[in-house]
């Protein structure tokens, strides 16, 4: 008999400690869709040593990014596209390319730069260059494995907590504290 498979769309994928692939070593990545046929994320506490102001100089070349660029980082979203950028942001706000994804939005069109660096754009966001990509069964298999723990997306934890704490609150929302478990994969 076949089972219902669970899609995960709008949880945090929590990667285990014996995560041996190095882009997603220590991460937790936001599952911005899920289903037969695949998954994508967004990885939301790895910065990529980029901020807005950077982005903004090869968009504008012309103008001086406005003060507030400089303390906008931009994260690595994942191994997949690392040239296009992605944000986050919750809903009301539309941009040329805007996906609704309930709560939350995700936008890929420059005028939502353009927005947030004139300080008009969503006051929460999560800007990323690439993201993640499981085709269709890969991140079911990597379930299976224990590579990763999940539960629902926390918006706190998306837009509110320090990138470094993210980890761990997350997994701290499941009860868990990744510090006291093995590095060691296992199955029982």
């Amino acid at each position: 008999m076949k089972t219902a498979t669970s899609y995960l769309k709008h949880h945090f994928l929590i990667a285990m400690p014996h995560m041996a692939d190095p882009h997603f070593a220590q991460t937790v990545t936001y599952l911005v869709e899920h289903n037969e046929q695949g998954a994508m994320g967004l990885v939301i506490n790895r910065p990529s040593g980029l901020n807005l102001a950077d982005v903004m100089e090869q968009l504008r070349p012309d103008e001086t990014p406005p003060a507030l660029c400089q303390s906008l980082p931009i994260f690595s979203g994942g191994p997949v596209q690392t040239d296009r950028g992605f944000v986050l942001h919750p809903t009301g706000h539309t941009y040329q390319a805007t996906l609704e994804l309930g709560e939350l939005a995700l936008s890929t069109s420059q005028d939502v730069l353009f927005a947030i660096a004139d300080g008009q754009g969503p006051s929460q966001h999560l800007i990323t260059l690439g993201y993640a990509g499981w085709e269709a069964g890969q991140l079911e298999q990597e379930l299976t494995d224990n590579a990763w723990l999940t539960c629902p997306a926390d918006s706190e934890i998306l837009f509110s907590t320090p990138f470094d704490q993210r980890l761990a609150a997350a997994a701290a929302s499941l009860g868990i504290n990744l510090s006291l478990l093995s590095a060691q994969a296992g199955h029982a």
